[in-house]
């Protein structure tokens, strides 16, 4: 059956009221509002309300939202009844008002309740669309404030579903207040030790958007959702300017680093559940005796090899295309890694990887360069990016682990109008004082401040043939000896090389590789790595964050101490 025709002979009075907005249509057979295409209603609602024909996003009301995200059963609304009034005597929104309850069968434009998502207590809150926009007015403020409150006495995470027009006009300034009043309760929340997740709906914008809607400490987006501060119409009308294609869309913000993920509607649930679980309290970890005796064998026959290569060969193997790059080890060594974008000020360096993961049942923060992205010189973004990971595994008491794989920061004029200098000198001064552990492992080239912005650990690991040096060889060469060629003489002169950085105590340990390393033959390697993290967690796991910060300090104190007192 041809439906447009069907659509076209049977429907022209619903055609003539549809709107631009993706609204979920009413009635047995319609047209998408963005498309054009005749659709079947009840398709649309069993296929999570996207289209199947273009795969646009229709809105979800709030109450449906909270059907497809909590566990059947589970949720236990809070605070139905309340509502606001109105501040201003604004005429005739009391009315109004009273009509859009009545519509919407809604008492105003957020659900707020607590309920199990994949079998994990949660604080949810769902904003609804059809109430005035979902407009931010003191009820709103109210509602998702006492939800904040409660999540905290409770000690339970905050799932937040914003869709927003911004804040609501009739209430003016109280309205404008409820940006403050939210944001201080999820402070609170924040500085408990708890886990806020926002999800971005369309649309998001004004004061939502600048207040709890990017203040998650995981921000997700649905496809194509609109998110931004002043909305597109108003930005061309104040500036003049025609705004690109995909302007403020999820994708926009994904590419500028403001937020972690976009995730497809029907993944959603299970994207929330395991972000939940990640972030309950460290398992125990599994035995590792069963792995032992390969290891051992495994051992024997890395430790006789590469024993005589020379600084310059060991060089060039660190940089050696077929190196195993860090996305490799976060394979091989962990599980449930769920990667997390963005910086929050600009954008999302690809060369710097990381995100979420378990190591032997713990949860971790996991951060690698990764060469195979700009050759793993990376950006202040990526600087930045590491950082807020690292501060937001400081917040959950997650270790961090970090592969080194870079000849350099990048450098270039965008770099330095961005900051370059300041980002790397942050990344050193914020590790220095972290108060969880962190360790840093060389697996490639390990160059300058680049590496170093990374490297700032409880403990420094190296691979046999990676190097850690102030600089290239061959920009060592031409600052000293004005000639680049002399590369191969630096290399030996600057002491590089994993043994001799052992030797001189500027690393803790180094691990063997097998001849020819590539990805085929990482579990070789990871074998060593795995028992050796193990240790190197349970050892510092048992130090509060003032021991870990103050070993740190001491490591790296000692450095270049020439007097023995």
């Amino acid at each position: 059956m041809n439906l447009d025709h069907v659509f076209k002979k049977t429907n022209k009075r619903i055609l003539g009221g549809s709107t631009r907005r993706p609204e979920v249509p009413e009635g047995l057979l319609s047209k998408c509002n963005m498309c054009g295409g005749a659709i079947v209603t009840e398709d649309v609602k069993k296929n999570y309300y996207i289209c199947p024909r273009c795969k646009g996003y229709f809105r979800v009301h709030a109450r449906e939202r909270v059907r497809r995200v909590a566990d059947e059963g589970s949720f236990e609304e809070w605070d139905q009844d309340l509502t606001g009034g109105n501040p201003l005597d604004y005429p005739g929104y009391e009315e109004k008002l009273a009509a859009t309850r009545l519509k919407t069968g809604l008492r105003e434009a957020v659900v707020t309740g607590k309920c199990r998502v994949g079998g994990q207590e949660t604080v949810l809150g769902v904003m609804d669309g059809r109430f005035l926009m979902a407009s931010m007015g003191e009820a709103v403020g109210e509602k998702i404030t006492r939800a904040a409150e409660r999540a905290t006495r409770e000690r339970l995470p905050l799932i937040l579903f914003t869709c927003s027009g911004g804040a609501r006009m009739q209430e003016g300034i109280f309205s404008l207040m409820q940006m403050a009043k939210t944001s201080a309760a999820l402070k609170r929340h924040s500085d408990a030790g708890l886990l806020y997740i926002t999800v971005l709906t369309d649309p998001t914008t004004g004061g939502v958007t600048a207040s709890f809607a990017m203040e998650g400490d995981i921000i997700l987006a649905e496809p194509g959702a609109l998110i931004g501060f002043a909305g597109p119409r108003v930005i061309e009308q104040t500036t003049g300017q025609k705004l690109p294609k995909g302007f403020q869309r999820a994708e926009f913000l994904l590419e500028h680093g403001f937020i972690d993920r976009i995730v497809e509607r029907g993944e959603l649930k299970q994207t929330l559940s395991d972000i939940l679980r990640v972030h309950r309290a460290p398992g125990k970890g599994r035995a590792i005796a069963e792995a032992q005796q390969p290891q051992k064998a495994v051992g024997r026959q890395l430790q006789r090899t590469g024993s005589d290569k020379t600084a310059w060969e060991r060089v060039q193997l660190s940089r050696d295309k077929k190196r195993p790059r860090g996305h490799a080890y976060i394979a091989a060594l962990f599980e449930d890694f769920y990667e997390l974008h963005g910086d929050r000020l600009f954008a999302d360096d690809r060369a710097v990887l990381g995100g979420i993961a378990t190591f032997l049942g713990r949860p971790v923060t996991v951060i690698s360069q990764e060469k195979d992205q700009n050759f793993g010189m990376c950006s202040p973004d990526g600087y930045r990016k590491a950082l807020r990971l690292m501060h937001q595994a400081e917040k959950f008491g997650r270790p961090v682990i970090c592969f080194v794989d870079t000849p350099g920061a990048a450098c270039g004029v965008e770099a330095e109008e961005r900051g370059q200098g300041e980002a790397i000198a942050r990344n050193i001064y914020e590790m220095s004082a972290l108060k969880v552990p962190v360790l840093s492992v060389i697996i490639g080239e390990g160059g300058s401040g680049g590496a170093l912005a990374l490297a700032v650990g409880n403990e420094v690991w190296m691979l046999e043939n990676s190097v850690y040096s102030i600089l290239s060889p061959e920009g060592f060469a031409s600052i000293l000896w004005k000639d680049s060629k002399r590369a191969k003489h630096a290399a030996e002169c600057m002491r590089l090389t994993a043994a001799e950085l052992k030797a001189s105590g500027m690393v803790e340990r180094v691990f063997p590789e097998p001849e020819h390393f590539t990805e085929e033959n990482l579990y070789q390697v990871t074998a060593f790595l795995e028992r050796a993290v193990e240790e190197f967690l349970n050892k510092y796991g048992e130090m509060s964050g003032r021991e870990l910060a103050e070993q740190r300090y001491h490591r790296f104190r000692q450095i270049g101490t020439t007097e023995k007192e």
